[in-house]
């Protein structure tokens, strides 16, 4: 007997397989890959084959066709292990799902085959230079030129920027504002398609990010993604399964910084005792527990809705990321805390984990226009 607030048997076997994958495959080598610069492209390969490169792809597409809820339990478990290398796979599930869920037939055959086992990768392209949080006012233009789109214009902090191969693009085909977004999806080796340097950044250290610049690109309008014109409708709907990756991906990794500061509290010793005998570090750790549960809760129940497409759902994915983001961010800095000065040198993998998760409160909107939409659709009421 289980009730709404278990997770089923097969839920339970997906998540241990994604466990188990990431204590062999992720886990031993995530702080080389962090501290050397490496992009595990093998072993996100490896993921794939276990399906993780098309969760919510359909099956008739060649994908395991599950839902939201089964997906974050595979991001967290991934994200345990490392949350970089976990929230790349979540970038290339949002843009393959894109193009099965509103691509034409020729899109999806021309693509899905190499996305699902990942022998191709795909970033999502949103964000500009000028168009971070006001995403409405991108300015990459696509202009209809025969059976092709001419695109020019560039794209800012692009996951797998350089290293990736299919480019789910947000292009402007008509007027200012929402309305005149289009969704592309646009080739690394198509002329005219270039790359910024890598970015240097605090963490996410075991992926690629660039600018992706477009410089009079040639694109078949059969790699439109949906109408004219639905660009940016298809865009939100991809970031509200986006959204919920993220916070499963900082679900993970606060997970496993509250691991790590049990396991060092009871091993240090200070004034004669083991750190975690002091009420002062048991407390810390209870409401550690305690938030991260709060938030698990909640995007687990968000998920559900988005599966659903319950009419609340961009509400609840936008609550679901900030709270998991925010918390997965305070848990680790107090994870750090109990660490002492160890908790600040890279042989602990706490500090990897602070790094990486602090851009999980910017990314997939950040947690200001998270608090916008949730605020806009209560004034709705």
């Amino acid at each position: 007997m289980t009730n709404q607030f278990d997770l089923t048997d097969e839920q339970r076997e997906i998540q241990d397989l994604a466990r188990r994958f990431t204590a062999d495959a992720i886990t031993p080598h995530a702080a080389e890959w962090d501290e050397k610069h490496i992009f595990p492209r093998d072993t996100i390969r490896a993921a794939a084959e276990l399906g993780f490169g098309s969760i919510y792809v359909s099956e008739e597409s060649g994908g395991i066709g599950l839902g939201r809820l089964e997906a974050a339990l595979i991001m967290e478990a991934m994200a345990y292990g490392c949350p970089s290398t976990s929230a790349f796979i979540s970038i290339h599930n949002m843009g393959a799902w894109m193009i099965d869920q509103f691509g034409g037939q020729a899109v999806k055959d021309k693509y899905l085959p190499d996305l699902v086992p990942m022998t191709r990768m795909a970033s999502y392209c949103l964000t500009e230079a000028g168009s971070g949080s006001d995403a409405a006012a991108l300015k990459t233009r696509a202009v209809r030129d025969g059976d092709h789109y001419v695109v020019t214009g560039s794209k800012q902090f692009i996951s797998g920027g350089g290293e990736n191969e299919i480019y789910v693009t947000m292009v402007r085909t008509g007027e200012e504002g929402a309305k005149g977004i289009s969704c592309l999806v646009i080739e690394k080796d198509m002329d005219g398609v270039s790359f910024g340097a890598q970015e240097r950044k605090l963490g996410w250290h075991s992926q690629p990010t660039a600018q992706v610049n477009f410089d009079g690109v040639r694109v078949p309008v059969d790699n439109l993604i949906g109408a004219e014109g639905e660009g940016f409708r298809i865009a939100m709907m991809g970031l509200d399964g986006g959204r919920l990756n993220i916070g499963a991906c900082s679900l993970g990794g606060a997970q496993r910084c509250i691991d790590e500061a049990l396991q060092y509290t009871k091993e240090r010793k200070q004034f004669g005792q083991n750190i975690a005998d002091f009420q002062n570090t048991q407390f810390m750790l209870a409401d550690m527990q305690t938030e991260l549960e709060a938030a698990r809760t909640l995007l687990y129940a968000a998920a559900v809705k988005v599966t659903a497409n319950a009419p609340d759902k961009t509400r609840f994915a936008a609550m679901a990321k900030r709270l998991a983001t925010d918390t997965g961010s305070a848990v680790a800095d107090r994870a750090l805390q109990l660490h002492g000065g160890y908790g600040y040198l890279m042989d602990y993998p706490v500090e990897r984990f602070w790094r990486d998760l602090r851009v999980h409160s910017i990314l997939e909107g950040t947690n200001q226009v998270m608090r916008m939409i949730v605020a806009r659709d209560m004034l709705k009421q």
